[in-house]
């Protein structure tokens, strides 16, 4: 009798080696899907807005709630629903990219109260220096609670979409593809160093979306990034996305609606001042807004030490 021939250990397919590692798809594939996917719900998504809700025209350059209502709902609903499609796919809970239920509402309101009383500040020093003044008040009585609800869930629908797109899954996905690299690098600082690498690379990317903005200065292209790296750092503590949200929701309406200043050189329709910038545009930050002004660095100092000081160490697992 010829002894049974011992069994040939499996080979690994070529093929499935490019796609997939031990933990499923590889993480560079998991973000070319990901980005394709929500481009093609975009493609979707936007046609179908547009064809129930009309946009309207902007007035003398205004941007109304009702095109930010649906140009920034539309664009929330392709990320949560592409991110919500990976997590399926890779079996992970969708908590895992920064949608964590861990003090939710503690550091919402800590982002939200951070945001409003910095920006309120920065404000605040512009006016005393005779660098931003005060023209008029442009709404009364209920028009002024009205449009104050109306701005405060469109900037929020604003800060959902832009947290959820750059540091929620693409911060999650990227981290994980820069890790097994930095082990080969600085092996006890692998996600660490991985994780800030990511970071800084979407942070930019945050910083270059601001670019085409009317009005946008170089100043206020590097602030946008420094931004980007303290939401980063509160992801980082805090292991979710919520303080940043809260921070960017608060930043944007206390600009927009409140003090009726330019928001990265926009402005919208029903702010409740006018107003204008005085001296120089370094100072002031001219059409940019406060974004703009050189005393923005020093304010982000105290948003990134708001962050060290509130926020007990929570990182991020991958």
């Amino acid at each position: 009798m010829n002894p049974t021939p011992p069994e040939r250990p499996n080979q690994p397919n070529a093929l499935a080696e490019i796609f997939l590692n031990d933990e499923g798809l590889r993480p560079i594939w998991s973000l070319i899907l990901f980005l394709a996917i929500r481009a093609l719900l975009r493609l979707i998504l936007f046609p179908i807005a547009l064809f129930l809700f009309p946009a309207l025209p902007p007035a003398n350059h205004l941007i109304s709630a009702r095109t930010e209502y649906i140009f920034e709902s539309a664009t929330l609903l392709s990320i949560l629903a592409a991110t919500w499609l990976m997590s399926k796919l890779e079996s992970r809970p969708i908590s895992a990219y920064g949608f964590n239920s861990h003090r939710i509402l503690r550091n919402f309101l800590t982002g939200l109260t951070t945001g409003a009383s910095l920006l309120s500040l920065l404000i605040f020093s512009l006016h005393r220096l005779h660098l931003l003044t005060f023209d008029a008040r442009l709404l009364s009585g209920t028009r002024i609670l009205h449009f104050a609800l109306v701005w405060a869930l469109g900037f929020l629908l604003v800060a959902l979409a832009e947290e959820s797109f750059l540091r929620a899954y693409l911060q999650f996905t990227l981290t994980r593809a820069l890790i097994p690299i930095f082990h080969r690098l600085t092996p006890p600082r692998a996600q660490a160093s991985a994780f800030w690498t990511s970071a800084l690379l979407l942070s930019l990317t945050f910083g270059a979306l601001h670019r085409n903005n009317p009005g946008e200065s170089p100043i206020g292209l590097i602030a946008a990034t420094l931004v980007a790296l303290i939401f980063c750092l509160s992801l980082w503590r805090t292991g979710s996305l919520w303080w940043a949200i809260g921070f960017h929701t608060a930043w944007d309406w206390a600009q927009s609606f409140l003090y009726g200043v330019p928001d990265s050189g926009l402005l919208i329709q029903g702010h409740l001042f006018a107003t204008h910038p005085s001296g120089r545009t370094i100072l002031s930050g001219g059409l940019t807004g406060p974004e703009g002004s050189a005393l923005i660095f020093p304010i982000l100092l105290l948003a990134c030490a708001t962050v060290l000081l509130t926020s007990p160490p929570r990182r991020v697992s991958f």
